[in-house]
C-alpha cells in the first residue's frame, strides 16, 4: 500500500516554476504553477531535502540540458483511472523529438472512437514533462491543448527538435 505522507518541493525550470510532490517511495506529480488540474498542495509540507524530490529535480535539469534524457523515476500512476493509465503508458513510449495525435493514441489502446477521452486523460496527466503529453498534437499537426499552456508546449517541442 502506498504511504500517503506526501511532501512537496519547488523546481525552477527554464519554463517556469514547478511543484513536485512525492511520498517516501513514489513521485506523485510534477506540475507547472497554475496549470490545469493541478492539485492544491497547501496541506503538503515542504521538504527540499526529500530524496526522491532531489532526484526528480536532478533529472528535470538533465532533461533541460539534453532533451533525449530518459527519466527513471518511480511514478505513482495508479492515481488515474484504468483508461488514463493506459494513455499515460502509451505517452511514455513517445521518444523525444517525436509526436503523435490524439486519434493515434486512442487507436493504440484499442479505442479509436475515444479521441476526446484520450484528450481528457492527457490533460489530467500529473507528471508534466516526465510523462510527455506535450508530444501529442492535433491530427492536422496543430498544437492543441496543454495543461501547462501552449507556450510551454511549443517551447518543449522546440527543445526536443520536434518543431
Amino acid at each position: 500500500m502506498l504511504n500517503n505522507n506526501i511532501a512537496q518541493s519547488r523546481y525552477e525550470s527554464p519554463l517556469g516554476c514547478m511543484v513536485l510532490a512525492a511520498t517516501p517511495t513514489h513521485l506523485m506529480g510534477t506540475w507547472f504553477d497554475g496549470q490545469s488540474h493541478q492539485p492544491k498542495p497547501d496541506a503538503w509540507p515542504v521538504d527540499d531535502n526529500h530524496a526522491l524530490l532531489v532526484i526528480t529535480k536532478q533529472q528535470l535539469s538533465a532533461y533541460f540540458h539534453n532533451p533525449a534524457f530518459q527519466f527513471d523515476l518511480p511514478l505513482y500512476v495508479s492515481q488515474g483511472t484504468v483508461f488514463q493509465q493506459a494513455i499515460w503508458r502509451v505517452l511514455m513510449g513517445i521518444a523525444p523529438g517525436r509526436t503523435t495525435s490524439y486519434g493515434a493514441l486512442s487507436t493504440h489502446i484499442g479505442k479509436p472512437a475515444a479521441v476526446r477521452a484520450a484528450g481528457g486523460a492527457i490533460g489530467r496527466n500529473p507528471f508534466s514533462i516526465i510523462i510527455p503529453c506535450h508530444r501529442v498534437i492535433g491530427a492536422n499537426g496543430a498544437l492543441t491543448g496543454y495543461a501547462g499552456g501552449l507556450a510551454r508546449k511549443t517551447a518543449l517541442l522546440l527543445h526536443e527538435g520536434a518543431l
